[in-house]
């Protein structure tokens, strides 16, 4: 397994220049060096509310591949940093012109690497929650007296951003991602590891190897740190191990009694030092409330106390586009979610049955890439097979080319839910604004995001 490690002062540069500037992850990044006084530019191959996000906090972003026509001061490789996506095309002319005159270019995991370096790494590692969960940690930290900068994989409803900014922080909480195995490139303090289901087997091979991948990860913290792991993972590291999970009473942070009760998501939580009764969290979802059990635990242990860390679990917003309620009225709820695995469907159609039970469920489920879909077939087919009407868009390639055999089409033959259909996106809008009632979810991590604002404005007159 080889694992470049970068050795770089970023004190050395005064210009960090993106390529692929418009991804979550990236854009944090830039906001980041924008914010310690750089000179921040950066390409994208389309305009995207995040890019126009950026250009208006004064950052130089273009759509059209400059080659070596890159402007000043960015042309200066010794103080220029050049961090591109792995999303970005080999033969990018201006990849190629930086390659070619021996520029730094370093990946965004690299870059976290070195900032992981220089202060207290908080790390959310995990195949599903990330996202939620570094964003809770993070708005949890913020609101108590510890504080933290953060770098999140998306936009958090309480900051309207994906970057947290506490410059005199020790700690900063980062998405610690398997994908590419970026995480082993970080050097973490202390961690929440809320699974290891398999995933990315096109770079992982098989599920052993997945796992040994979050059994490295777990290897890089110290003695002095901490790894928060979900009930059951028993990923060995030489860190002080806490773990959590819900109705596991063998787990030192146990949560009970997840419910709703006048329109308030509640749960008990049992720790090491006594029963919280009646945590209230400001958004739904058992998965939810078992990523607060994690934040909770990790808290506690950077000396956060209760009252602070209940409050922030009430006042806690979401994140975009994780259980985002985007239309809710009498009759017809509307909801969009991330979800892209078959483990983490199971958990937004548990949390839709315990809130909506007695409501038609509906579901525009759009997969991402072919070889996620080919590995997980049965899976995808079971939870989507649970939905009371199920629609399907064509498989979202991303990096990937086809796989014969692998289609919507295979998936929709071998779903039993009684309603069931294929659909472009464009047909998707047209065939639901005629329906007045329900429960509706847009699921996945493609761009079905685009179908989002014009359902929202067709349920919304």
């Amino acid at each position: 397994m080889d694992i470049r490690i970068v050795n770089i002062s970023l004190d050395n540069f005064e210009n960090a220049y993106f390529l692929g500037i418009g991804g979550i992850g990236m854009s944090a990044l830039a906001r980041y060096f924008k914010s310690l006084g750089w000179n921040v530019a950066g390409y994208d191959k389309t305009p995207s509310p995040l890019t126009e996000s950026l250009q208006q906090e004064g950052i130089d972003v273009h759509y059209e591949d400059r080659n070596s026509s890159i402007s000043s001061p960015y042309g200066d490789k010794a103080k220029t940093l050049v961090i591109v996506t792995p999303a970005v095309p080999k033969n990018l002319g201006e990849l190629l012109h930086f390659q070619f005159n021996e520029f730094e270019i370093v990946k965004r995991s690299e870059v976290l690497g070195l900032i992981t370096k220089t202060s207290k790494g908080l790390g959310v590692a995990g195949t599903h929650g990330k996202t939620t969960t570094s964003t809770m940690l993070a708005h949890l930290l913020d609101q108590s007296e510890v504080k933290c900068t953060a770098f999140l994989g998306g936009i958090s409803s309480n900051f309207n951003s994906n970057l947290v900014l506490n410059p005199s922080a020790a700690y900063t909480v980062i998405e610690a991602d398997e994908f590419d195995r970026s995480f082993l490139r970080l050097s973490p303090f202390a961690s929440i590891i809320t699974s290891a289901d398999p995933d990315h087997l096109d770079i992982y091979g098989d599920a052993a190897h997945f796992r040994e991948g979050f059994e490295l990860y777990a290897g890089l913290h110290p003695e002095n740190g901490v790894v928060v792991q979900k009930y059951g993972l028993n990923l060995p590291t030489a860190a002080k191990t806490i773990t959590y999970g819900i109705n596991e009473p063998d787990s030192e942070y146990c949560g009970l009694n997840v419910r709703v009760e006048n329109e308030k998501y509640l749960f008990d939580v049992q720790t090491p030092s006594g029963k919280w009764e009646a945590v209230e969290l400001g958004i739904p979802g058992i998965h939810n409330a078992e990523n607060a059990i994690a934040c909770i635990a990790l808290c506690q242990f950077l000396g956060v106390d209760e009252a602070t860390i209940r409050s922030g679990l009430k006042t806690f917003l979401g994140v975009k586009r994780r259980f985002e309620s985007i239309v809710k009225s009498q009759n017809l709820i509307y909801i969009d979610d991330y979800a892209h695995h078959p483990t983490e469907l199971k958990a937004l159609i548990d949390s839709i049955r315990l809130i909506y039970h007695d409501r038609k469920v509906t579901g525009v489920f759009q997969p991402h890439l072919f070889t996620r879909t080919r590995d997980f077939f049965e899976g995808f087919v079971a939870q989507l097979s649970r939905l009371d009407e199920v629609i399907l868009l064509p498989i979202y390639p991303a990096r990937e080319e086809p796989i014969p055999g692998v289609t919507s089409d295979a998936l929709l033959e071998k779903i039993t839910a009684p309603d069931k259909k294929l659909m472009l996106p464009g047909e998707v809008v047209n065939y639901l604004s005629a329906h007045t009632e329900g429960v509706f979810l847009t699921i996945g991590a493609g761009d079905i995001d685009r179908i989002v604002n014009p359902l929202k404005k067709e349920w919304s007159e």
